[in-house]
């Protein structure tokens, strides 16, 4: 199985910084493309941001100057830099991973639990 681990949330005030983590592990012999989703009370899960297994980097436009998504490959992690934060950024943010557990298998999305993100105004 693999495992995607989320830390890094919190409680912050307006225009404050936080930043997440998301460690996988578990039987992974290649992770593809990688990203941070969040969901707000009441509303559709969105894409933050994602990055490929060469850094490529998509952003949703109201994060766009804000948030910065990396990953270290070697230690299967990837990291949400999220700067100037809105309380309208309040939400639980999920971490994303396509994985391959073998050389021969397909390729799996898998899904942390989830890190809540709170922005007091």
């Amino acid at each position: 199985q693999v495992q995607l681990a989320e830390s890094g949330g919190g409680l912050v005030q307006a225009g404050g910084s936080l930043r997440l983590s998301c460690a996988a592990s578990g039987s992974i012999f290649k992770i593809d493309e990688m990203g941070w989703y969040r969901q707000a009370p009441g509303q559709q899960r969105e894409l933050v941001a994602s990055i490929t297994n060469s850094g490529r980097t998509n952003y949703a436009d109201s994060m766009k100057g804000r948030f910065t998504i990396s990953r270290d490959n070697a230690k299967n992690t990837l990291y949400l830099q999220m700067n100037s934060l809105k309380p309208e950024d309040t939400a639980v943010y999920y971490c994303n991973a396509v994985v391959a557990r073998t050389w021969n298998s397909g390729w799996v999305n898998y899904w942390g639990q989830g890190t809540q993100v709170t922005v007091s105004s």
